[in-house]
């Protein structure tokens, strides 16, 4: 059966194991952890080996795998300051993520607008983009390498990873060392309502190309505005079940821009498509 996981910001902020426990009342098992969700900055400069022991401690005693944990700011951020102070908040995040329990520390890749890291600019495909990130990502990798922990890569549309080919680019790239960097996949991120038609394609192709990277895999949905939870939009979730299943190894699913009380039903979605998966096989 599949390891199910939801996004802990998902549910209300507070002491970590009020949060934990709302995460296993709804059904899941595993989490995607930004700090926030425990009342801390997301690049928690100040966390402590004891803090993020404490932390990992209250999510396993209530039946919660922190899988991983935010480390996201905007790695091609035009301020050379920004990025600086960015990749200093998350050199801490991965220091503490093996007492947190997590495997993998979340990246976003960046855009060159300043504004928000997730919006896509027409600068994110050049030359200069594309070496910022390499400097960005260059101590964030020893710094994993230290730590025994991976740097999670999702190809964001509006990010300089915009899509697999990009991030198989980035693998090439590192070499032996890649062995430090993981994928987030996440199929909506890969498709829009005018591709839909054509996902079974799409998503054979992107799990083909960085399945032997994947690490988890996201869930939500595919509309034509804004976000929505799985089952709200036309993403085939039974394709997406049985691509999960052919990765190479066991990672989880986890679920992401749902309400904390939609989270039941999400839960069971995923588990009536991972049921309509299996009869397909």
């Amino acid at each position: 059966m599949t390891e199910l996981g939801v996004f802990a910001r998902v549910f209300p902020a507070g002491p970590a194991p009020a949060v934990a426990r709302a995460i296993r009342g709804a059904g899941f098992t595993a989490t995607q952890l930004n700090l926030s969700a425990v009342g801390r900055p997301t690049l928690d400069t100040g966390l402590t080996e004891d803090d993020a022991a404490s932390i990992g401690t209250a999510f396993r005693d209530a039946g919660i795998r922190i899988w991983g944990v935010s480390g996201t700011f905007n790695a091609i951020h035009p301020d050379v300051e920004a990025r600086r102070r960015g990749v200093d908040g998350c050199l801490a995040v991965v220091r503490r993520a093996g007492a947190l329990g997590a495997e993998v520390v979340t990246l976003c890749t960046g855009t060159r607008d300043p504004a928000n890291m997730w919006h896509a600019h027409p600068d994110n495909r050049s030359r200069a983009a594309w070496a910022d990130l390499l400097r960005t990502l260059d101590p964030l990798l020893d710094a994993a390498r230290t730590a025994g922990v991976r740097l999670g890569i999702e190809p964001e549309p509006g990010n300089v990873v915009a899509d697999a080919d990009t991030a198989a680019r980035l693998f090439q790239h590192y070499g032996i060392d890649a062995r430090h960097l993981a994928v987030v996949l996440d199929p909506a991120n890969l498709l829009t309502v005018d591709t839909l038609p054509h996902q079974e394609a799409v998503l054979t192709e992107a799990f083909d190309v960085l399945g032997a990277h994947v690490a988890a895999v996201h869930a939500k949905d595919v509309v034509a505005a804004g976000y929505a939870a799985s089952g709200c939009g036309g993403m085939d979730y039974p394709l997406v079940l049985r691509l999960h299943a052919g990765l190479p190894h066991p990672v989880p699913v986890i679920a992401q821009d749902l309400s904390a009380e939609d989270a039941p039903r999400v839960v069971r979605f995923l588990r009536d498509a991972e049921r309509a998966a299996g009869s397909s096989r």
